[in-house]
């Protein structure tokens, strides 16, 4: 069964497969350098600091002196991020001990930005109407992205009418939507399992199959990732002008907007003869990218509480919850603040059809347990958890192969040969010797026929 990939790979890893001459292209931007520094596990920050103004090598066996004997498992993380990103250039002696340099163009900006500090990526413009608040911006933010998530899973739930760019779609079509002909898309078994991730992981998840479609855009991966993480230094709610971009990061902009990372505004000036002066805001979205997925701060309050009766009730009034609880619950009512629904038999056996599995559903429930609920342990009932997953094994317990029965052997040669071309084939599901019957699968039903046909 296909998984989504969200956790796996961020946009460190994504830093980590450029070309080393990408990479250093990159350390050339001290704002890169800090967000990088940031993203490091924290042993690896260390190294980094302890040595930012040593100028020669470092032994490995010196670094391995700095931790305690239980930690030298983090000591080899640290070791091999550091290389992955090229922030760590290994030397090896004649003895085949390893000592380690920092990249010196990462040192130099690191160090440069550390000491004197430095001018924001962009500054920011006096817009000449009111910009919004903190707490609309993120309202606008959560609404843009719910309806985004609504479109995703019908185009007939979005809230408000919506319509992605070619660059999204290409997103959804390469994991998330499958469309068949003129047929509306429709979820693939990806798609459900992306549903069910936390937001945070959602945004990771498109980010990343952005960057790597950006080269069929005729974008350069490392120019995009450059400009996503100099985004992230932007103030939340700031104004900032977009004739400051270049025409691919006025489309990038463009694209953010959709997602609700951004929030783009225009006026027209009428003093200056019809003059548009445009600016964008960024939201805690795009503020956040350089962020770790596993920091928890930036996860939204939970809201769900599952009885150990199967009722399930939901308090949001939010339509996309909705939607998402539907997919492996049966919705009863939905009142202006409280979903009320019940994890059935029927509502888990569509799920598990449609790609869901049973940790995914158990996961999604405890990550988004109501507040008063989360303190207990466990946040869901394990009488609910339990049987959530044996109704999983139950749908699993049966395997159908597609296979092809032959019977009325002329001989006991013939059948025997049979079923050594069977097992050579690894075709062989069953053998009777006694009646000699056989059963094999039925990829390779043409290939016994032309055996036996030899076999006369």
């Amino acid at each position: 069964m296909p998984q989504v990939r969200i956790i796996a790979k961020n946009f460190m890893d994504m830093v980590a497969s450029l070309p080393a001459m990408k990479l250093d292209r990159l350390y050339q931007n001290a704002f890169i350098c800090e967000a990088i520094l940031r993203s490091l596990p924290p042993l690896a920050k260390k190294y980094v600091v302890q040595i930012l103004f040593f100028d020669g090598p470092v032994s490995g066996k010196l670094l391995e002196q700095w931790v305690l004997a239980d930690g030298l498992t983090k000591h080899r993380v640290a070791i091999d991020r550091l290389i992955q990103l090229r922030i760590f250039i290994e030397i090896s002696d004649k003895k085949r001990e390893s000592s380690y340099k920092l990249n010196q163009t990462f040192q130099a900006n690191l160090r440069k930005h550390l000491t004197n500090g430095g001018v924001l990526p962009r500054e920011t413009m006096a817009a000449v109407v009111k910009l919004p608040s903190l707490e609309e911006l993120d309202t606008y933010a959560l609404e843009q992205w719910e309806c985004f998530l609504l479109l995703l899973i019908s185009s007939g739930q979005a809230e408000k009418p919506t319509s992605l760019s070619s660059s999204m779609m290409k997103i959804f079509q390469r994991g998330l939507l499958s469309q068949r002909d003129r047929d509306a898309p429709r979820l693939t078994e990806g798609g459900f399992q992306f549903l069910l991730m936390d937001t945070n992981a959602q945004l990771w998840y498109i980010i990343r199959e952005y960057i790597t479609n950006s080269e069929e855009r005729g974008t350069d991966p490392a120019d995009l990732i450059s400009f996503l993480l100099e985004l992230s230094f932007h103030v939340t709610g700031e104004a900032y002008n977009i004739n400051t971009l270049t025409e691919i990061q006025r489309n990038t902009i463009k694209d953010l907007a959709e997602l609700g990372l951004v929030k783009l505004q225009q006026v027209i000036l009428v003093w200056a003869i019809g003059r548009k002066d445009s600016w964008f805001i960024p939201t805690k979205l795009a503020t956040n990218l350089s962020v770790s997925l596993t920091d928890s701060s930036s996860r939204k309050q939970g809201y769900v509480v599952v009885e150990t009766n199967f009722r399930l009730y939901a308090y949001s009034s939010s339509k996309l919850h909705c939607e998402i609880l539907r997919l492996f619950s049966k919705i009863e009512y939905q009142l202006p603040n409280l979903i009320v629904g019940a994890i059935t038999k029927e509502s888990l056996y569509t799920a598990f059809e449609n790609g869901i599995t049973s940790d995914q559903i158990i996961s999604f429930l405890q990550q988004n347990a109501h507040p008063r609920v989360a303190e207990r342990l466990p946040s869901v009932p394990e009488n609910v958890t339990d049987q959530i997953r044996l109704w999983e094994a139950d749908l699993n317990r049966v395997e159908i192969t597609p296979a092809h029965f032959y019977d009325e052997f002329p001989s006991r040669d013939t059948f025997e040969a049979a079923c050594d071309f069977a097992r050579e084939w690894n075709g062989l599901l069953w053998e009777d010797s006694k009646k000699m019957r056989v059963v094999v699968k039925a990829e390779i039903h043409m290939n016994m026929r032309e055996f036996l046909r030899g076999q006369k």
